[in-house]
Formats: structure tokens, C-alpha cells, sequence
């Protein structure tokens, strides 16, 4: 017979991905992806839906050969909405990294409200869909009165599957300055602006939307019962096992093209929006101390995309000599975002390993300013590409004296989506953490006072 399976879908901001997922013991089966490209000279920037949708419906029809599909969940970065009418799309998703939305920027934050009612700090371009909402209102105002729905990106995905119209509290929560943490309901802004009656209404990230759409089931050998789920922001999907599974304080560290520290079981009342600290809010509708920086892209500039171990001796150099990178090299975002990313010294005259130690350094540096920031106390779960850098790892453990404990083998925001299968009461998952990684055996006392002062310094 075949396997019941689950089907994730994965949108992250460099590459979308597929899984296929049994139902009964929870393992990964396969999993394709595709890059998420962003089409550019046409209106503005914006991602290539019909691509992914190809993709998507392609590897479904796939997965379909080998498993009976009973349940479709999605899950994506934050910072994307999508506007609606009867027809369908409106408007093209908007890249969030786009600066159009800056033309508008000093008009929005007289319209926004306190960091403190949304717990969503003022960022750059697109990234609190807001002030995307805004822009797209002032600058195309005929098709955006034309949306009868706004949708955070989740949910498109799940109206591309069955038609249905949902929201959940994830990617409503995901500095989108549109929902009120504490309180449980929508930002004085989205009310103000109407925006709120636009979006449907708010459910369970596990409950379903609907069946799939009977056509697509058709094409692509799908049974007609499958469930299509309501949803998850990715990074509320890594976060969902350990939240059901674990006692706090804890920090689980989500890692991508963004690194986001969620410090469950910290406070909230200290949070720095200037540092790009904010509440997200879990799968249970709970604001989440969190704080982020662009790991995953700055260390790819800083290593120049070179890959390698560094041996001892090589960290063990960078180290004696103060060698470091400096934030930031993702300008505007990360707790030093107003900081001009720079060397200590000419990154050419370095080996691979001493810059990728170097690299790696800095990163365990930011990770734990964002980790103090949040109040986050108790280990460190690291999931996504981060949790395989061995330099990483053990100089944070070494930095913040807690146990980091890496899961490598994980599958992070796929685990978290399917788990929404079963339901928001599901048994918590089996986690099997490995032992917790041994600190760097240096002293990084002197390096990194040195290194805080200069990032500080900027």
C-alpha cells in the first residue's frame, strides 16, 4: 500500500522547497527545490508565483506516484502579502527588498503606532508589510481598492490549493505592524485603514482550510479529501516542536538567509526595536522575544563564498591577532544595522580557513548580542545551515556559557509545518538531541570586549 504522507511546502527567501513527509513515523521521504527568483523590470520587484506554482503542482504529481498526499501545510518567509480581488492577483508580490516602500517611509511612521502595541520595529523597504500596504495604496491605488482579500504569503499559497481564504497568527504576527501582540486582534493601524476587514479570518495554523481544489486533485493524482492546512510563518514552523516539547526558558535559533532567535520563556518589556528586536507570535497566538540579523547572506560576503574547516591553529591566529569582521554587511538590519560592514584587515590576505574562522566568529558574536537582547536564558537549540559550522557552535557555547546543542540532521521549518497535520493537541514530537557541543577551548574574553566595543563604536 502506499505511505500516507504529508506535502510541505517551503518557501524561503533564496529557495522554495518541496517535502514529501510520512505521516505515521514522521520522516522525511524526499524533498526537491527550486531557487525563489524575484522578476525584475516589470512594475517593481516581485516574486515569480506562477514559477513556484509550476513547482509546486510538478513535484505534488511527483510525490503523488509514490504516496497517498492526505495533507498539504505551506509554510514561507514573513514580509510578503498579496492582494486579491475575485479574478485573482491584484497586484505582484512584492520582493521586501525593494526600497519603494522607503519613498513613503516618513509619511508611514506618523500612521504606524508604538513599537511598543506591536512589537514590530520600524525596518527598511518592505519589511513590515504595512508600510508595503501603504506604498502599494498611494502608488496604485486603483488596483488596490480592486483587493477584496489581503493575505500574508502562507495563506496565498493555501488560496492557490483550495480556494479558501484564512489567516493565522504567525505571519500576522511577523512585523507586519497589522496585529496587536498582547492583546490578541489587529494594530490600531490596520483598523484605521480599513485594512483589517480585508483580512479573513484568523484560525489555527493546523486547522483546515479546505479540501483541495478537485481540479488540481484530478491533475495531479491527489486524492479529492486531501487537506490543505492554514499555514505557517517558516520560522514559527521551526520553532513549533520545541514549544510543544520543551519546558522553558529555552532559545531555538532558526537559521536561512536570516538567523531569528526566539527566546522562549523571556520577557518582552526589555526588547530594543532600534536593534531589530521584536515579538514574534508562536503558533498559540503567544508573543515570542526574538531578535534577527541576516546570517546566512553576510556569511556568504564574508567568506567570499569559500567553504572548509579551519583547522586550530588557523582560529587560534585569528584570535590572537584580533583579526575581525565588523557589522554590518547587511546594511539597516541585525542589532548593528546602522554599522558599515568592515575589516580589521584585508580579508585577501588572509587563508580560506583563517576568513572563514573569522566568519564564523563574527557570527557567534551578533548571535550572542541577539540572544541578550531577548533576555533568552537555558540552551540554545540551533537549527537550518548554522547548526553545521563547527566554529559557530562552539564559540557560542564558549561565548554565552549555556548549552548550545545543534541539530543538524533536522529539518527544521519541514518538521514544524508537518507536525500541523495532526492537529493543534498532536503528541509532542520525539526531539533525540544530540549532546550539547563542546565549547571552543580559547579564551574569547579579550576578543570579543575588543570586538563589542568597535561594533559599538561603529
Amino acid at each position: 500500500m502506499p505511505r500516507s504522507a504529508v506535502a510541505v511546502l517551503d518557501i524561503g527567501k533564496t529557495n522554495a522547497k518541496l517535502a514529501l513527509v510520512d505521516r505515521e513515523s514522521g520522516a522525511l521521504v524526499d524533498r526537491i527545490a527550486t531557487p525563489n527568483t524575484v522578476v525584475r523590470g516589470d512594475v517593481y520587484p516581485h516574486y515569480d508565483v506562477e514559477r513556484l506554482a509550476a513547482f509546486l503542482f510538478d513535484g505534488l504529481a511527483a510525490f503523488a506516484r509514490n504516496a497517498t498526499i492526505e495533507v498539504i501545510s505551506t509554510t514561507t518567509h514573513g514580509a510578503a502579502v498579496a492582494l486579491l480581488d475575485a479574478e485573482g492577483l491584484v497586484l505582484p508580490i512584492l520582493d521586501y527588498e525593494h526600497p519603494g516602500p522607503d519613498a513613503v517611509a516618513q509619511a508611514y511612521r506618523s500612521l504606524r503606532g508604538d513599537f511598543w502595541e506591536t512589537f514590530s520595529p520600524d525596518l527598511p523597504a518592505g519589511l513590515n508589510v504595512g508600510r508595503q500596504l501603504y506604498w502599494l495604496e498611494e502608488t496604485f491605488p486603483a488596483a488596490f481598492d480592486r483587493a477584496s482579500a489581503i493575505l500574508l504569503y502562507p495563506q496565498y499559497w493555501v488560496w492557490r490549493l483550495c480556494g479558501a481564504l484564512v489567516c493565522e497568527p504567525t505571519s500576522l504576527g511577523c512585523h507586519t505592524d497589522l496585529w496587536n501582540p498582547r492583546a490578541g486582534g489587529f494594530s490600531r493601524l490596520a483598523v484605521d485603514r480599513g485594512w483589517a476587514r480585508r483580512i479573513p479570518p484568523l484560525v489555527h495554523p493546523s486547522d483546515t482550510a479546505g479540501p483541495i481544489r478537485p481540479e488540481l486533485a484530478d491533475r495531479l493524482g491527489l486524492p479529492r479529501g486531501c487537506r490543505v492546512v492554514a499555514g505557517i510563518h517558516d520560522s514559527n514552523a521551526s520553532l513549533l516542536p520545541h514549544i510543544v516539547a520543551r519546558r522553558p526558558p529555552f532559545a531555538v535559533l532558526s537559521s536561512g538567509t536570516w538567523l531569528i532567535h526566539f527566546a522562549v520563556g523571556g520577557s518582552i518589556e526589555g526588547l530594543d526595536p532600534a536593534r531589530d528586536c521584536l515579538a514574534n507570535t508562536d503558533a498559540f497566538g503567544r508573543p515570542v522575544p526574538s531578535a534577527r540579523y541576516m546570517a546566512g547572506r553576510e556569511y556568504d560576503i564574508l567568506t567570499g563564498g569559500l567553504r572548509g574547516e579551519p583547522t586550530p591553529a588557523e582560529i587560534a591566529r585569528v584570535v590572537a591577532a584580533g583579526i575581525m569582521a565588523l557589522p554590518s554587511f547587511a546594511g539597516r538590519t541585525g542589532p548593528f544595522g546602522l554599522g558599515e560592514g568592515r575589516w580589521t584587515v584585508d580579508p585577501a590576505t588572509l587563508s580560506a580557513g583563517e576568513r572563514i574562522a573569522a566568519a564564523s566568529l563574527y557570527s557567534a558574536l551578533v548571535s550572542t548580542t541577539c540572544l541578550a537582547l531577548t533576555g533568552a536564558d537555558g540552551p540554545s537549540i540551533v537549527e537550518g545551515p548554522v547548526s553545521r559550522n563547527a566554529v559557530y557552535l562552539a564559540a557560542l557555547a564558549r561565548l554565552t556559557g549555556r548549552p548550545v546543542i545543534a541539530r543538524p540532521d533536522a529539518t527544521g521549518t519541514t518538521e514544524g509545518a508537518a507536525l500541523l497535520a495532526a492537529g493543534p493537541r498532536a503528541a509532542p514530537p520525539p526531539l533525540d538531541d544530540p549532546a550539547p557541543v563542546a565549547p571552543l577551548p580559547i579564551d574569547l574574553s579579550a576578543y570579543a570586549a575588543a570586538w563589542r566595543r568597535a561594533a559599538e563604536e561603529g
